[in-house]
């Protein structure tokens, strides 16, 4: 099990933009998918990005940040990275990275799937 760190959260303008870091550290050798999920205050935990940790790993975005969001990592597969543009107000949402050994079991928004996880990076849009 990897142990994560989030970071690069803050507060911008509606169509700014904003990059988050995760730092990946641990057992990362047993991490198969990476993935970055959002939860909004009186709101449920949501899938945002994820991505297979191999060479050209796969990736998959929720419906509301395709074209906007880009998730990826770093060629050691240290760093997980979630590069936001066109920021929307209902981005507003604490973001957390997470690691899960499963490579093909599940969905990439399975949350229960994901045994690590990082303590959260607010991320605050204003109009």
């Amino acid at each position: 099990q990897a142990q994560l760190m989030e970071s690069g959260g803050g507060s911008v303008q509606a169509g700014g933009s904003l990059r988050l870091s995760c730092a990946v550290s641990g057992d990362s050798y047993r991490s198969c998918v990476m993935g970055w999920f959002r939860q909004a205050p009186g709101k449920e935990r949501e899938g945002v990005a994820a991505i297979w940790r191999t060479a050209g790993g796969s990736t998959y975005y929720a419906d509301s940040v395709m074209g906007r969001f880009t998730i990826s990592q770093d060629g050691a597969n240290n760093w997980l990275y979630l590069q936001m543009n066109s920021l929307k107000p209902e981005a507003t949402a604490m973001y957390y990275c997470a690691a899960r050994a499963d490579c093909y079991s599940g969905s990439w928004r399975s949350q229960e799937t994901y045994k690590a996880w990082g303590q959260g990076t607010q991320v605050t849009v204003s109009s």
